[in-house]
């Protein structure tokens, strides 16, 4: 059966509500999964501190508001935003002025994240009894700025008009807010048998992919400009490919396909699931070209390019001992089951998704000099400000 307009919208609010990093502090979730991703933000700095600098300075008296669109519940975001804030901090007083402004950092993702872990991560704020701003920005150890979670899809609409200095999302934007109803019809010729990504599909598949991708970016873009202050600016990190080929998908296609594809192929051909289940599952992530966001961000015309390129960003894999290939195969396996196991265990159940994981990780231990020579990830920069 085809999927209809209605299943559609089902499906991506089912999405929405499931979707997100592994909560959590255990071994597969993501807040002890992500420090690949803190290392290549960091080595990415020097193009946020550019952004932060073309942004427009109010007056003390105006709060200055950052959003983290994305932010999961690591400690990357908390760490980011302190350094927006200080950067920020550091400008009004090279301009001469005597008390900066107050600040707010909202934190946003889908309301499944585990906002819970990322509260408890967040430094408390210089004073319990309502001391001023001025206090915490000269307490050591303590946040200068006020937070909150905003939960939601960041393909909508999350805040007031013009109410936001500063927008920063990485590792979000690639994935999409639905796997393409196309590749889980039957009759399509974009219908994805035997693939759980789309790396290695076939290009119809990739069109869906890639039309998904863009649609998304595009209601992305209308939200931001509504929310954005005049002034203001946005910097965006998304998992990219230098391919021109959707069907190569570089590093995510070495995390979604080979090894964790292989592995659903191992549960079916061992009759613990069908090959229909395999099927229905569907990673919805796009690994964008540079010119696949360009194109969007051209077409809606709301926002000025300052700065788009594709930035290496290293392995995802963060390993003690590179010759122990266990270790490497369960740093392959985390790294995918924190970013992915909710779906999975979502779609098989928490039985079957330890089965899957435990096959990513035996799979991946037999290949891990091959994992560690060529699972390389390259990232789409971009900054942006109104047009």
């Amino acid at each position: 059966m085809a999927p209809t307009a209605d299943n559609v919208v089902v499906s991506s609010m089912k999405l929405e509500r499931m979707l997100s990093m592994k909560g959590g502090k255990g071994e597969a979730s993501y807040a002890n999964n992500s420090q690949a991703q803190a290392q290549h933000a960091r080595s990415m700095l020097h193009l946020l501190e550019e952004t932060l600098d073309g942004v427009q300075l109010d007056s003390p008296e105006i709060p200055f508001v950052v959003a983290d669109l994305g932010c999961s519940c690591g400690t990357n975001t908390i760490y980011i935003v302190d350094v927006i804030i200080k950067h920020m901090i550091k400008r009004y007083e090279a301009s001469g002025y005597v008390d900066p402004p107050e600040f707010s950092a909202f934190f946003s993702d889908l309301p499944s994240n585990d906002f819970n872990t990322l509260f408890q991560l967040l430094p408390p704020l210089a004073s319990n009894g309502g001391g001023s701003m001025e206090e915490c920005l000269a307490a050591n150890g303590h946040r200068p700025y006020f937070a909150a979670g905003v939960p939601g899809s960041f393909y909508r609409r999350l805040f007031p008009a013009r109410s936001i200095d500063v927008f920063y999302s990485a590792f979000s934007l690639h994935w999409l807010s639905q796997v393409p109803e196309m590749v889980l019809d039957k009759r399509s010729t974009a219908y994805n048998k035997g693939r759980v990504f789309i790396h290695g599909a076939n290009e119809s598949t990739a069109n869906a992919y890639r039309k998904q991708f863009q649609g998304d970016l595009a209601k992305f873009l209308r939200s931001r400009s509504q929310e954005m202050k005049r002034g203001g600016s946005m910097f965006l990190v998304c998992l990219g490919r230098t391919s021109v080929d959707p069907t190569d998908q570089g590093g995510a296609g070495l995390l979604f396909g080979t090894h964790f594809q292989d592995a659903w192929n191992d549960l079916v051909q061992e009759g613990l699931i069908a090959s229909e289940k395999r099927d229905n599952f569907n990673i919805p992530v796009y690994a964008p070209s540079i010119q696949d966001f360009k194109e969007v961000v051209e077409a809606d015309g709301s926002f000025a390019i300052n700065k788009l390129e594709v930035f290496k960003g290293g392995s995802p894999l963060v390993v003690n001992c590179p010759d122990d290939a266990i270790e490497v195969g369960r740093a392959l396996a985390n790294s995918c089951r924190a970013v992915s196991g909710v779906l999975v265990d979502a779609h098989i159940g928490d039985w079957l998704s330890e089965e899957l994981f435990s096959r990513v990780e035996s799979r991946a231990s037999s290949h891990a000099k091959e994992l560690l020579e060529q699972l390389q990830f390259f990232h789409i920069v971009a900054s942006l400000s109104l047009a």
